[in-house]
């Protein structure tokens, strides 16, 4: 039998207690998750300066010098991302189908007749940015303002 006076449903206090829970998982997931995006972009640019430097070297190959490796070119010399249209000659926006100001990594690329550097600046700043050079130099950093063509800086790791 159905009593009229018997209420099923959640109290105020059983209500409180789980969206507690669901705030403390939150709290912790959510920087986590951070984390992890950040660790996977800045993967992402690392993956495509390595391809840009066997890019640069089978240029050294065909040319005996790195000198005339751009990234854009013009339509009768092509440079390997002519078609994406954030590429200027020296420099890339991560990812390629983004545009400025939308960028997570800003690749730029200094080349001299024997040698090259390549640095990648990252737009957060709670990110690291890199440096990748013909010597096989590689450095990560967090402050982007003391990443050079020699080095990163006094507080840099290796990557």
């Amino acid at each position: 039998m159905l009593r009229l006076n018997q209420v099923s449903g959640f109290t105020l206090i059983e209500l409180m207690i789980t969206v507690a829970i669901v705030a403390i998982i939150a709290a912790i997931a959510i920087p986590s998750y951070d984390t992890y995006i950040r660790r996977a972009d800045l993967s992402t640019a690392q993956q495509e300066m390595q391809k840009i430097s066997a890019l640069l070297e089978q240029h050294r190959t065909r040319n005996f010098s790195y000198d005339g490796f751009v990234f854009k070119g013009t339509p009768t010399s092509k440079g390997p991302y002519f078609d994406v249209p954030n590429a200027t000659n020296t420099t890339l926006l991560l990812p390629l189908d983004k545009l400025t100001g939308n960028q997570k990594f800003t690749l730029t690329l200094t080349v001299n007749s024997q040698t090259w550097s390549l640095k990648a600046v990252s737009e957060n700043p709670q990110n690291y940015s890199a440096l990748l050079t013909s010597t096989g130099f590689k450095c990560k950093t967090k402050t982007a303002a003391s990443i050079t063509i020699n080095g990163c800086g006094s507080n840099s790791e290796d990557w």
